[in-house]
């Protein structure tokens, strides 16, 4: 909860929503849980807003933002989801991606690009709503008897909180739009021809509306009757909670996954160097879209909870910084955590995470510090790119994210740029952008966003503190070691299926003849 005229962070709360990995590389979330854990923060941010002696009628409007690309399909008669939500990152639709590119000429993954600024990735919407139409047959069946409707987690929120079955308002942003696959980022409209291709339903997607308008009015709970009236994907939330409204202005988020986006104004650019071009907002019906160009990191924060969930070296996210800090190096030890391939600038589905450097010296603190490390170097692979392809370096670069309370990580990141980090005081930026979308909206109107009314924000500075011939020396190591982690993943099966021992050749030739040995020299002593 923010007050619209000062920006300042009034009341928050909340909730670790719990990932699912039922097999390799598949990642689900419960949108059932979601939408609980959405309704549980709104009403202990208010209980705490209360406790500050602040009447929550005092609310005027509700923000949205979300992960994006994570897909939802519900039934609009039962009010139910018809299968887990299949989050972002998940790797199942790789052989869906595969198929797709053999109808595309040369398999060209660009060859949509310039209509949606997007690679053929397992990243985006329209192919894991394909695996689920070609897998779930009660998506299926929903969607023969028009009962099916498709979403990110912003359209199944606002569904769901305004009216539901009895009635929803079934919608989407632009933002969120631009990252289905299945969207024209010049008409602003679902493109019939990309919905052919990928074979999906017009009549289940979402109608697209602007990032800051009315959408309707929520339904239950303590802000029933105040209106839904801003939507934004979380990248693009956090580039207008940073105010990066002017060209060449630019952001990164550190959160699961890592994202810098750099604000291209109205004129969408469209990258040379891997990145995407993606709408960055469109705050009001009759206001102009501006674009963005995006570099993309899969593994960020979540590095960190792969230490603490799957290695056990932590037993809470913030004891990384301190193994990271008693060191203050990986002694080389390198860590490229590619668990879902590589996205920016690589786009490269085979790789896998690979640590390596490993010596009899490495234990648990250099691993942590080169998980941090890792982070960082991504980002400058993603900076560079950025550099080439607008021509103008970042003198400095704007940071948020919850890993951003991480000091040990901001110091690395500066050092590793060799230019100063910044990073606002109040670290909730993504929510503050939401916020300011909902009240700029008009209709609500309690939110300013000329240039001359947005409030300065109070900023901590991190400047680089080694040589820039050692961050050279260390990203051209991470380099190398970025190039070991590709082509280990495929997606044939081995032939016929068969994993018994005696595939291997060599192997099965040594048991059959020390068979026939034993059998000889019973034989003989016999």
């Amino acid at each position: 909860v923010f007050n619209a005229k000062t920006a300042e962070l009034l009341s928050h709360h909340q909730v670790e929503i719990q990932q699912k990995f039922p097999k390799e590389g598949w990642v689900e979330q419960d949108p059932k849980e979601i939408l609980k854990s959405v309704h549980e923060c709104v009403e202990r941010a208010c209980e705490k807003l209360q406790q500050l002696n602040i009447d929550i009628t005092n609310i005027k409007a509700i923000g949205v933002s979300n992960q994006r690309e994570t897909t939802v399909v519900w039934d609009k008669t039962t009010g139910e989801p018809l299968y887990n939500a299949i989050v972002w990152l998940d790797l199942r639709t790789q052989s869906t991606v595969e198929r797709l590119l053999k109808r595309i000429p040369g398999k060209n993954k660009a060859f949509f690009k310039f209509r949606t600024g997007l690679p053929l990735s397992t990243y985006f919407s329209a192919v894991k709503l394909r695996w689920l139409l070609d897998n779930v047959e009660e998506i299926r069946q929903a969607v023969d008897d028009g009962r099916a409707m498709f979403g990110t987690i912003d359209s199944w929120l606002i569904w769901v909180c305004i009216c539901g079955k009895n009635g929803g308002v079934h919608c989407t942003d632009v933002t969120n739009a631009s990252r289905t696959m299945l969207f024209n980022i010049h008409s602003l409209e679902w493109d019939p021809e990309l919905c052919q291709f990928f074979d999906i339903p017009m009549e289940i997607l979402p109608k697209v509306r602007s990032s800051s308008e009315i959408y309707g009015l929520m339904k239950s709970g303590a802000l029933t009757g105040v209106p839904i009236s801003g939507c934004l994907g979380d990248q693009s939330a956090a580039l207008v909670g940073q105010m990066c409204f002017q060209d060449g202005q630019a952001k990164n988020t550190y959160g699961t996954g890592c994202f810098l986006l750099c604000n291209t104004g109205q004129k969408s650019v469209f990258s040379e160097h891997g990145l995407l071009t993606t709408i960055a907002y469109k705050l009001g019906r009759d206001k102009p879209v501006c674009y963005a160009l995006e570099g993309s990191v899969a593994i960020a924060g979540a590095v960190v909870r792969w230490l603490r969930d799957n290695l056990g070296i932590v037993k809470t996210s913030e004891e990384v910084e301190k193994l990271a800090a008693e060191v203050g190096t990986s002694y080389g030890c390198y860590f490229v955590p590619a668990f879902s391939g590589l996205y920016a600038p690589y786009w490269e589905p085979s790789a896998r995470g690979i640590i390596c450097g490993l010596t009899q010296f490495t234990n648990k603190n250099h691993i942590a510090f080169a998980a941090l490390e890792a982070v960082c170097f991504q980002t400058r692979e993603i900076l560079d790119a950025i550099n080439k392809d607008c021509g103008i370096p970042l003198n400095q670069l704007q940071v948020d994210g919850g890993m951003t309370n991480n000091k040990v990580l901001m110091q690395l990141q500066s050092d590793i740029l060799c230019i100063p980090v910044v990073k606002p005081s109040m670290p909730e930026t993504t929510a503050l952008g939401a916020a300011m979308a909902a009240g700029a909206a008009e209709g609500v109107g309690i939110w300013s966003l000329n240039p001359g009314d947005l409030t300065a924000v109070t900023c901590e500075r991190f400047e680089p503190q080694i040589n820039p011939e050692e961050s050279e020396f260390r990203y051209a190591r991470w380099k190398k070691a970025v190039m070991k982690s590709m082509g280990w993943e495929t997606s044939e099966a081995p032939p016929n299926g068969d994993t018994s021992i005696f595939c291997s050749l060599p192997l099965g030739f040594f048991i059959m003849s020390s068979m026939i040995m034993l059998i000889g020299a019973k034989y003989v002593s016999g």
